[in-house]
């Protein structure tokens, strides 16, 4: 009886053994697959916020030319595309992860930030070029459109940080495995890219630089408003009612001279010039940062494609009324021209 008691005891102690031990070995194996989920999504979103990075310093190094989608905005296109392709890898990276049951409802939110990510990408790109046209009525919406996408940017931020992020500390936490670090995401780089205005200037839209920031406000106290002075060509000042004769080399700059006649200082000033008559028009436009009232400013605007030679045409330039303009029956003048060659 003794020995069969001694028998059973060293039974139950090898099977609570075996118990506790498998019990062991499944609580290292879960503990193990947890770490190593936190890490790769880790890996991922630091991947993810390297390829956001390089999107904005894209953006950034953007240039507008007059014809809209030419070589310039096309570059920007296509490096942009690589990028949402980079940011599709990304995605279907995260959908290829082995999942603990505990990270699903995290792993549901890593999904959608990373996916909303990809998706702005790809629609910037699509707009980009309409954004980088010289004409202002395709530039403006388009920038306003860039814009609006960055709202999905900040989006995949606080899906990611708030949601994914959080409930990857909380299952960690619940499961008392600490030392781990939880990755944060910053694919929005700042607020301003939420600024049409600001887009404008950041991926050096001058047409777009119209699309202001969606509100109106209010004109300072007291009188608005410019008054264009004069047009040249080198050396040539044009006169208005008269055919002037303007010699076109293989780059012709237009000299536009206006006229802060207002009492404010006037921001983000539009000048633009139109050459109709033979021919498909011609279009350039500027943006002046900032005209002081009582001064006069001189843009140039470089045609980026030449003009007709030996026909007649009509050269119009404008600055564009500003906010709190009464008067605008000066902001034009049209002059008749014939370009010969030099």
């Amino acid at each position: 009886m003794v020995r069969r008691l001694l028998a059973l005891g060293v039974g139950l102690l090898v099977v609570l053994a075996l118990v506790f031990g498998i019990r062991g070995c499944l609580n290292s194996r879960q503990e193990q697959a947890l770490k190593d989920y936190n890490r790769d999504v880790s890996t991922l979103v630091q991947e993810a916020d390297q390829t956001a990075d390089e999107f904005y310093d894209t953006l950034s190094g953007a240039t507008a030319s007059a014809s809209g989608a030419t070589a310039a905005s096309t570059d920007v296109q296509s490096e942009i595309n690589r990028l949402r392709t980079a940011a599709e890898d990304h995605t279907q990276r995260a959908e290829g992860l082995d999942v603990p049951d505990d990270m699903r409802p995290a792993h549901v939110n890593l999904l959608l930030s990373l996916s909303l990510v990809q998706e702005a990408i790809g629609k910037v790109a699509e707009k980009i070029p309409a954004a980088l046209s010289t004409d202002s009525a395709t530039a403006v919406p388009a920038v306003r459109g860039i814009a609006g996408e960055m709202r999905a940017f900040d989006a995949a931020d606080v899906v990611y940080n708030r949601r994914a992020a959080a409930l990857v500390k909380q299952v960690l936490d619940d499961n008392e495995i600490g030392g781990q670090v939880i990755q944060s995401s910053s694919f929005l780089q700042n607020l301003g890219w939420m600024q049409p205005s600001t887009v404008a200037r950041r991926i050096n839209s001058q047409a777009g630089r119209g699309a202001g920031d969606g509100a109106s406000t209010e004109a300072a106290p007291g009188t608005h408003g410019h008054g264009l002075i004069a047009l040249s060509v080198g050396d040539l000042t044009l006169t208005p009612g008269q055919a002037n004769s303007l010699t076109a080399g293989s780059n012709v700059t237009l000299n536009v001279k206006v006229a802060n006649q207002g009492e404010n200082p006037e921001q983000d000033v539009r000048v633009r010039v139109r050459i109709t008559g033979a021919g498909d028009p011609i279009r350039a436009e500027q943006v002046i940062d900032q005209t002081q009232a009582g001064t006069e400013t001189t843009v140039a605007l470089k045609l980026d494609e030449p003009p007709p030679i030996g026909q007649p045409v009509t050269i119009r330039a404008e600055v564009l009324p500003v906010n709190g303009e009464k008067n605008t029956q000066n902001n034009a003048l049209s002059f008749p021209a014939i370009f010969r060659r030099s």
